[in-house]
């Protein structure tokens, strides 16, 4: 370090020439700071006037400089040779703290970048389970809904089989309670108490309501019953007289339950 030390430092000759340029210059400095001093204008009752007079004179002050040709500051090789040193060290020098701070901010990028992708990783997989997930739940819900409807559609067909056994049986007790057994025409003139054994192929009043209503049910495009020797004609009657039934256009051997709605 001292060897380089000792080269850096200038010969006495080039300090001699240094010291004297900076005496020269610093003798131009203070006459210019003299003259100033003397030169100073006077302040015009018109300050815009002024400022637009310093405008100009600092603009061709600006354009002087801009022409002028640039010189040495010495002629001694050596002492350029030593400001061009310094100024290369400072510049390194700079340089140096540009490349530690543009590696330090490369490093934080790839750390930033890193988090990131890391960050992007786990929202894919996110989205991924949440998609997996949603298809998940609407195939269950798919299927839910089906099954569903289904068992639904199953309760009410079931409400209405006992809601119609409940009707047919308390449709049998109030046949039985007011409407009178069947009978042939001849078993009127027996009497009471004797038994009459026309009765027993006669149909109740009830069953020819669930003959009807059954075929009504099952084969509503042709929900005709044919009246045969087993139906009562009192019984058909009153059917067709309080409009519970109506008889066919063209068999008046048929009969079918009036529809109420």
């Amino acid at each position: 370090m001292d060897e380089i030390h000792a080269k850096s430092e200038l010969s006495e000759a080039a300090q001699e020439e240094l010291m004297s340029m900076c005496e020269q210059q610093f003798a131009l400095l203070e006459k210019l700071q003299n003259e100033i001093i003397l030169c100073e204008p006077d302040f015009s009752e018109n300050p815009q006037e002024q400022s637009v007079n310093w405008l100009l004179a600092t603009q061709a002050e600006l354009e002087q400089w801009q022409t002028a040709e640039p010189r040495l500051l010495a002629q001694n090789s050596e002492v350029l040779l030593k400001a061009g040193k310094e100024e290369m060290l400072k510049l390194c020098s700079e340089l140096e703290m540009v490349l530690a701070c543009a590696e330090a901010k490369r490093d934080k990028l790839r750390e930033t970048k890193k988090l990131e992708q890391k960050w992007l990783e786990e929202k894919r997989q996110v989205l991924n389970a949440v998609t997996d997930h949603g298809k998940l739940m609407q195939e269950q819900s798919e299927k839910i809904s089906e099954h569903s409807v289904l068992q639904d559609t199953k309760d009410k067909i079931q409400k209405i089989k006992v809601y119609q056994e409940r009707l047919i049986e308390s449709m049998g007790e109030i046949l039985e309670k007011h409407v009178p057994p069947p009978r042939s025409d001849h078993s009127a003139k027996k009497k009471k108490n004797t038994p009459d054994e026309s009765n027993k192929d006669l149909i109740t009043l009830s069953e020819i309501l669930e003959l009807l209503m059954n075929k009504f049910l099952k084969t509503p495009h042709d929900p005709y019953v044919t009246i045969d020797s087993t139906f009562w004609p009192p019984y058909i009657e009153v059917l067709l007289r309080h409009g519970i039934a109506v008889r066919h256009q063209e068999n008046n051997f048929k009969i079918r339950l009036e529809t109420f709605f």
